[in-house]
């Protein structure tokens, strides 16, 4: 169902496709991932709505010895400003597919130019 925003996916089914997304990496990628969580929120943050995920951490990159007893790092996907660019759920999963790796891809401390050039926007 379409309303002024875009396509409507609720809550629980979101959920279900950022999970699918984080549970389609390679297996060798995946093992990879250190002391990290993924959430999902309704709202990007009020500085920039827009916003369709954060990652929120120290990427692995920036690890020394001083790591050590930290919260998870945060990766977070934003429901609401991905729905309103999205027409149908297939768009929806493949904007989560996206944004999900293109956080993760920060958790191993690839920057945004690098990204762009690989296609994950």
């Amino acid at each position: 169902m379409l309303d002024e925003t875009g396509i409507d996916v609720d809550e629980d089914r979101f959920v279900q496709l950022a999970e699918a997304a984080l549970a389609s990496l390679p297996p060798e990628l995946a093992g990879l991932l250190d002391n990290v969580v993924l959430f999902v929120e309704d709202d990007a943050p009020a500085e920039d709505p827009e916003l369709l995920g954060l990652y929120d951490g120290v990427a692995l990159t920036e690890r020394d010895s001083w790591y050590g007893g930290v919260l998870p790092d945060r990766i977070t996907i934003y429901r609401r400003p991905t729905l309103a660019i999205c027409a149908t759920e297939e768009d929806v999963v493949e904007e989560v597919r996206i944004t999900v790796v293109h956080e993760i891809a920060h958790h191993f401390g690839i920057d945004d130019d690098r990204l762009h050039e690989l296609g994950y926007a």
